[in-house]
């Protein structure tokens, strides 16, 4: 039986005109054989920091810094994988290639989700439906994904409240975003986690990834 990987995958920034400068996909994955495992041992840290919310990157305050910090470390202790592809809005220019704004959406999905896509494995894709691609958008990702390798088995929206891989996502993305996008540099609760971030990465987290990195893959992309 081939072997299955379940991609949970989240987004920052990415309506064409909120004034933001990095538009951000990006995706936590897990063997499929080991999601029950880890879900386990999240909800055990959980328990651990009496914590009972649902995990997001907004919900990082200096009460919760604790919590949240063991996340971080349960994650790079792990076999989980994040990988985020990320855009610099001032250089979209869809009408240069006829296209819109959805189309090149479509482009950076299909970047974040092909790279280094094994033909002897099957993966399951789940996107946030709070606010992703539609039923009939999620189809025709399914359908572009496929024409190359065919080995997306299932495309499809989710509640992110359904799935702690999805909220480890949204924490992961929120922390790439947050260095990304903002100027606010004072000590804080999410200072400290995106320098924790740094520290165990060893990355910048301005600038890509080494193609051969596993664990925390960000990918600038260069648009031409």
């Amino acid at each position: 039986m081939k072997k299955t990987f379940n991609i949970y995958c989240d987004e920052s920034c990415h309506i064409e005109n909120d004034h933001k400068k990095f538009m951000l996909l990006g995706c936590v994955s897990v063997a499929y054989n080991q999601l029950k495992r880890h879900t386990e041992r999240i909800i055990d840290i959980k328990k651990k920091h009496n914590f009972y919310g649902e995990i997001k990157w907004t919900g990082v305050s200096s009460s919760k810094y604790l919590f949240y910090k063991d996340l971080l470390d349960y994650f790079f202790d792990t076999d989980i994988r994040f990988r985020a592809v990320i855009v610099d809005k001032t250089k979209i220019k869809n009408d240069r290639f006829g296209q819109d704004f959805d189309t090149f959406y479509y482009k950076m999905y299909y970047q974040l989700l092909i790279h280094k896509k094994n033909t002897e494995y099957s993966y399951n894709v789940y996107l946030d439906i709070k606010d992703t691609l539609s039923s009939n958008k999620v189809n025709k990702l399914k359908e572009i994904l496929n024409t190359k390798y065919g080995v997306f088995r299932n495309v499809q929206n989710i509640h992110s409240k359904e799935s702690m891989m999805m909220q480890l996502a949204d924490f992961l993305m929120g922390a790439i975003s947050y260095e990304l996008n903002n100027d606010e540099k004072k000590v804080s609760a999410k200072r400290q986690i995106i320098e924790k971030i740094k520290q165990q990465s060893k990355q910048n987290l301005c600038e890509s990834s080494y193609y051969t990195e596993k664990k925390l893959n960000l990918f600038f992309i260069e648009l031409k």
